[in-house]
């Protein structure tokens, strides 16, 4: 019985040693790929914001009609419209171009593996964000933003694996 459980530890050691950094790549890979597609679509090239994203921001995520339930609703609920020119308004057109970035730069920096845990606490954050202000139904947090969640957790717990740039420039230290 020792010989067994003594193969079964080595075989599972061996598996984890390679197994764990190509997991941790990929993960790495599908929640940059997912923020980085959506992060492209809110710029008309580079520094150059997409308007039509500011409507996106004010009337489909913070005053959508209907109203969703327990969505942040910033807009006058009587009117589903803003006051223009209003620091709400601007707040809204802020938040836009900060997740413009964010979802270019952070899906970056995962993708490479370089400060990787912040880049991939940013993206928790944005995920629940979306699912608690912008999407509050258990249908959203079950498809898709729990598999962002899952992938972004491993690796903010992990860490990036072997297969990053924190681990070649030192952020990240070898395992014992």
């Amino acid at each position: 019985m020792k010989k067994l459980i003594n193969l079964y530890a080595g075989l599972t050691a061996k598996i984890s040693l390679y197994l764990t950094d190509i997991y941790l790549l990929l993960a790495r890979l599908l929640a940059a790929s997912v923020f980085f597609q959506s992060g492209l679509t809110k710029w008309n090239g580079f520094l150059s914001f997409n308007p039509d994203k500011y409507d996106l921001f004010l009337y489909e995520f913070f005053c959508p009609d209907p109203v969703r339930e327990g969505a942040l609703l910033l807009c006058d609920p009587a009117t589903l419209d803003y006051v223009e020119g209003s620091t709400t308004v601007s707040i809204v057109e802020t938040l836009a171009v900060s997740a413009g970035v964010a979802e270019i730069v952070l899906p970056i920096m995962l993708a490479l593996g370089f400060l990787t845990r912040v880049g991939a606490a940013g993206l928790i954050g944005m995920t629940l964000f979306i699912s608690l202000a912008v999407f509050p139904t258990w249908d959203h947090w079950w498809n898709p933003a729990v598999w962002w969640f899952i992938a972004l957790l491993s690796v903010l717990s992990v860490g990036p694996g072997r297969l990053s740039l924190d681990r070649l420039l030192g952020f990240e230290k070898r395992a014992a």
